[in-house]
């Protein structure tokens, strides 16, 4: 037991030569054990450099570049301005908004893309029919809701965005996977999926209700 003490004490005198006291102050760069890529080779910004002939470590953009989020032709005041529907599915008061940005073409194109979409993101949970009969129900996960319920054909257009956005209960944010314009072509796709399954014969064109008979 003796030994164990002295080993203590020995231990602690060698921290305090070795780390010093709290507060107190040295002229010795402190140890770093874990130094975390602190430091690194790297220029900073209008830093200055020998590389390059100009002296200069910030290069020129090439010619044409694009910013990122911004389409080409497209004028400053139109890239900066904040279009809360199309990107957060809100109109200007914070409320969710109902049918779909007035830039964005509802065309057969656009419902086949969100039902590519729907078939990756969506299906595996919410099924193919969007009865809430996925395949994940086989393996446990029994709450996933229809979107045939009434309360989901009700809801804002805005708000789904709202929730394929950010996720809801135990569904995860899709943001990181599916892109602003693909979530309301997704929404499309489960509306005319809405339709469908609450439609009638009387809604079938004259000239194609016979295949279905």
């Amino acid at each position: 037991m003796r030994y164990a003490y002295y080993t203590l004490a020995f231990v602690v005198v060698l921290l305090l030569s070795v780390m010093g006291f709290r507060g107190m102050t040295s002229t010795r760069p402190p140890i770093e054990v874990f130094p975390d890529m602190d430091h690194q080779a790297k220029y900073k910004p209008q830093a200055h450099s020998e590389f390059f002939a100009d002296g200069r470590a910030d290069r020129p953009l090439p010619a044409g570049v694009i910013p990122r989020g911004r389409s080409a032709g497209e004028p400053d005041a139109a890239f900066l301005r904040a279009d809360d529907f199309r990107y957060q599915g809100k109109n200007a008061d914070g409320s969710f908004a109902r049918g779909f940005p007035a830039d964005l073409v509802i065309s057969r194109e656009f419902i086949e893309r969100g039902q590519s979409r729907y078939t990756i993101y969506c299906a595996p949970c919410h099924g193919a029919l969007g009865d809430g009969n996925g395949i994940t129900k086989s393996y446990g996960m029994l709450v996933t809701p229809t979107y045939h319920d009434e309360r989901l054909r009700a809801m804002a257009e805005g708000e789904i965005f709202n929730t394929i956005t950010h996720g809801k209960n135990t569904m995860f944010s899709y943001a990181d996977k599916i892109a602003p314009d693909d979530r309301w072509a997704v929404i499309a796709y489960v509306r005319a999926l809405q339709r469908a399954h609450n439609a009638k014969i009387d809604d079938v064109p004259l000239d194609q209700r016979q295949g279905l008979k």
